[in-house]
């Protein structure tokens, strides 16, 4: 369980020592460097690496980083808000000592998530992983709920010999085929192994739909151990597929037309040990809870949209009957709505029961994902939200009458759209603070202007190597 502490000056009590131990061992085991981890606003890993031998130093003081980094796009500009985007200023990065990894695909690295905190001390108002662990604290002290989550993870696999910016799968087999797992067994058995080593459990791993792509499903943890445990996955895929002439782009689309890369978020609330989602009395087993928490996740999807497919090549996926859930439309496992209820397998519905939500991608930093999604569940709690009626089949082919007694409607087909719902709602604004949500904003719409006047396949193109 990850600790929902704030890092302090100086370290919490333990933490130098323990720093200083972990040090030794990992300099015992040939570790000379340790892999410092962010996300950024734009959705892309950002790092700082230390000598292993710092890493005491780093648990008592920090390392520094300047707070531009929140308003950074995709493609390294830098646009500005009210107090983010410019020269001034310094953070200090703590890594979590309990997240703190030896890299099976990177002999000679570890690697640790990080909270950031202000050169006062004092919580930084754009650190992502600072805000998920405040929804969390808030939702244990306001509502008793604590949460399990995991991010799927769909990668496209291309050879590193293609020229220059170009995509060319490094499979040539069908979809879901064995050949594709033939084709790439040493690379997968590899990744697996990877994985085994860093403490990583895996539930499947497979081909997928789209030409090169595969997907990974992970055992689920706390929000705040799920996000770092999708950053962590990541890293290890890229250098794993390294180490085999192989290059991978986590990008929502990497060509304009097809199926694109998801992020799927699997999500479930827990009190008292009692997992909501199942033994209820109410549809498929939902508690009133469980219900009133989908019920706001539903309701705000429109505007969660700019946090979960914050790309302009998020908006090349989300296209209608291609299982990107791109209506605002709930179900029991149908795969076309976007809140997608899973019962689990008989027997084991108690522990597996939760929600999915598909219209997500990779390109989504995971700590303001789940932490927007949490903060619309919670919403819908506080006001006892009910769902309206499910649906069956493929809402894109619900007639308009139907459509509006379902209250199914279009989720935003553009990042301007999107953001604009974003801005729009108080609730996520609120959840956010005014630094954070007013960096989401400006950040999108830095997106949105970098890619006017290009068509689909330049979109693609430009975000193709991004993430």
């Amino acid at each position: 369980m990850t600790t929902l502490a704030d890092p302090v000056p100086g370290g919490r009590p333990g933490d130098v020592e323990r720093a200083s131990a972990l040090s030794g061992e990992l300099s015992g085991r040939g570790v000379h460097g340790i892999v410092l981890s962010y996300v950024d606003t734009a959705g892309v890993g950002r790092v700082k690496t230390i000598p292993t031998a710092g890493l005491a130093q780093a648990a008592a003081w920090g390392v520094g980083m300047s707070p531009v980094f929140d308003t950074f796009l995709a493609n390294d500009h830098i646009v500005t808000t009210a107090v983010l985007g410019s020269p001034d200023g310094d953070l200090r990065l703590y890594p979590d000592l309990d997240r703190l990894v030896v890299l099976a695909g990177q002999p000679g690295w570890a690697w640790a998530p990080v909270d950031r905190v202000t050169q006062d001390g004092e919580r930084h108002p754009g650190c992502s992983r600072t805000f998920l662990r405040r929804i969390l604290t808030d939702a244990a002290h306001d509502h008793g709920l604590a949460f399990k989550a995991g991010i799927e993870i769909e990668w496209a696999v291309g050879l590193d010999s293609a020229p220059a910016g170009e995509f060319v799968p490094a499979t040539t087999g069908p979809a879901y085929g064995a050949t594709r797992q033939v084709e790439l067994s040493e690379y997968t058995a590899d990744l697996l192994a990877a994985c085994a080593a860093q403490g990583v459990d895996v539930d499947q791993i497979h081909p997928e739909y789209a030409p090169g792509q595969f997907e990974i499903s992970v055992g689920a943890l706390d929000p705040v151990a799920a996000a770092d445990r999708s950053v962590l996955v990541r890293q290890t895929i890229r250098a794993v597929a390294r180490r085999h002439g192989l290059r991978v782009s986590f990008s929502p689309a990497v060509a304009a037309e097809g199926v694109g890369n998801g992020g799927h978020v699997h999500l479930s609330a827990w009190r008292d040990g009692t997992n909501l989602h199942s033994g209820g009395d109410r549809r498929h087993g939902m508690t009133a809870d469980a219900e009133s928490f989908t019920a706001g996740v539903l309701a705000r999807l429109p505007a969660l949209t700019a946090v979960t497919a914050p790309s302009p090549a998020s908006y090349l996926r989300l296209k209608p009957s291609q299982w990107a859930g791109v209506f605002t439309a709930w179900g029991l496992e149908t795969r076309e709505s976007a809140v997608r209820v899973v019962r689990g397998t008989a027997g084991r519905r108690a522990e597996q029961a939760n929600l999915e939500v598909k219209p997500v991608d990779l390109a989504a930093n995971p700590y303001l994902l789940l932490g927007c999604l949490i903060a619309a569940g919670l919403d819908g709690i506080t006001r006892s939200a009910a769902l309206p009626e499910e649906i069956t089949g493929n809402p894109a082919h619900l007639d308009a009458e139907e459509a509006a007694a379902k209250d199914v409607h279009r989720l935003p087909t553009s990042l301007a759209e999107a953001v604009a719902r974003f801005r729009e709602d108080e609730v996520l604004r609120t959840a956010l603070g005014p630094v954070l949500a007013d960096a989401v904003t400006a950040v999108r719409h830095g997106e949105s202007d970098a890619v006017d006047g290009l068509d689909d396949a330049q979109v693609a193109a430009a975000y193709r190597w991004r993430y």
